[in-house]
């Protein structure tokens, strides 16, 4: 696959694909990708990997002769890929088909846990808990995936649930862990907070939560209340970091393969899965997965996901330098062709740590929305922000309103996101693109 532009670092980038459609290298048509965290390109590796699994392990998993056990030691292979990735054991692992999935069996994995808790204690020897009755409560924060929120909102509208959306500071741009526990009820039963925010890359912390909650747990047990379990999304964190599931001390954990240069499937890590922690199943069908995500699996794209874990593992610590280096070179040239004080730097909150990849700014003027910027962009493809909420209009990203970004601030807003084989050379162009852009919407009548 052709790359979006020639390359003009001095030193090479890791390699990795491009998104394909991006014209020939000095044709006007060329095109510069930085939308990395709505989706990645499929690494060439990933591409060979999933091709192999279509000719060669084309039998059921679940058979006994040569092309189903093929497949099977090809899903059995991929779930060590995945394990060694974030640091937990094969075993932990679930397929499933992507983020959403993952983080909706979460979610009603622990309401159904909850029910089946008070089912069994009303039926031995008639002793009452002390939140008989009640619903389920769940922690989270108001910048969470559409994934997170959604379901949650929907469970709250039913009446199944009760939610607790805490805002983030407007100083650090994090979910503060006291706000956090603050929100605690008896009824509580999970914790999700978002490994890095999708929009902004300010990365959460986890690490602090799950501790403090693991201490809460040891006095919850004490006085006859169930623990709270932790969940995060990894979505947007894998592959730009490090990422372990011993250091974040999280219970569930979800994994994006389209994240990280893999296929549009993901899974899932249960810690100590059906023993130590809770799921339950929201399809039935032929006991795949240990039962918890039955359906014959789709071999060719786990296939790739374990490749490209198998990626992560031996690159990461080079792919965050790169990308690092890109973006503060991006916001370095965005700061010198426009100004500091025209440029607003909507991800940076001092003292806070951000995934390396990300830029969210905005470019301060009334005409100056982020899509109407990217309208006029002749080689820039990027976003306003969530992919998701791409249909947004003049409308601000309500995950900015959060972080405290003014509206007409917010509304500008544009979040460029780079990769892996991103160069200085295409940012150089970008920042132009940008340039010509805003001066023909500020040249209009």
């Amino acid at each position: 696959m052709e790359a979006a532009v020639a390359p003009g670092r001095d030193a090479p980038a890791p390699a990795a694909s491009q998104p394909s459609g991006c014209g020939k290298h000095n044709s006007p048509e060329r095109k510069v990708y930085m939308d990395y965290n709505a989706t990645t390109p499929l690494e060439p590796e990933v591409i060979q990997a999933m091709t192999e699994a279509m000719w060669e392990a084309w039998g059921n998993p679940s058979s006994l002769y040569p092309a189903g056990n093929k497949a099977k030691d090809i899903i059995n292979a991929a779930r060590e890929s995945l394990a060694r990735m974030i640091g937990g054991k094969p075993q932990d692992i679930i397929f499933t088909s992507g983020g959403t999935e993952s983080n909706n069996l979460v979610i009603h994995s622990v309401v159904k846990h909850f029910h089946a808790n008070q089912t069994s204690k009303g039926h031995a020897g008639g002793h009452h808990s002390p939140v008989e009755g009640a619903k389920p409560h769940f922690i989270t924060s108001s910048v969470e995936h559409d994934s997170i929120r959604l379901p949650l909102e929907h469970l709250a509208e039913e009446q199944v649930a009760a939610v607790t959306f805490v805002p983030v500071s407007k100083v650090s741009g994090q979910a503060e862990v006291e706000d956090i526990l603050a929100a605690v009820r008896p009824t509580t039963r999970l914790v999700t907070i978002m490994l890095a925010n999708n929009e902004t890359g300010v990365v959460m912390p986890v690490p602090e939560i799950s501790q403090r909650i693991k201490a809460l747990n040891q006095e919850r047990v004490a006085t006859g209340l169930p623990p709270i379990l932790t969940h995060t999304d990894a979505a947007q964190a894998l592959g730009k970091q490090r990422v372990d599931v011993e250091d974040l001390g999280v219970d569930f954990l979800t994994i994006v393969g389209h994240k990280f240069y893999g296929p549009r499937i993901g899974a899932l890590y249960v810690r100590g899965l059906g023993e130590f922690t809770p799921l339950y199943p929201m399809l039935f069908g032929g006991g795949q997965e240990w039962n918890f995500r039955p359906g014959t699996e789709n071999t060719p794209m786990i296939a790739g996901l374990g490749k490209a874990a198998e990626l992560v593992t031996q690159n990461c610590e080079a792919y965050e330098a790169h990308m690092r280096d890109i973006r503060d070179y991006l916001e370095e040239r965005l700061e010198a062709e426009f100004g500091q004080k025209r440029i607003h730097l909507n991800s940076q909150f001092p003292g806070t740590q951000r995934l390396p990849n990300t830029c969210n700014f905005s470019v301060r003027g009334p005409r100056l929305q982020g899509h109407k910027v990217l309208a006029q962009c002749r080689v820039l493809l990027a976003s306003v922000g969530a992919a998701c909420h791409s249909d947004h209009g003049d409308q601000p990203s309500p995950v900015l309103l959060n972080y405290g970004i003014p509206f007409d601030v917010a509304r500008n807003a544009l979040r460029l996101s780079v990769g892996r084989s991103t160069t200085r050379a295409e940012v150089d162009l970008v920042v132009q693109d940008l340039k010509q852009a805003v001066a023909q919407l500020e040249n209009q009548a």
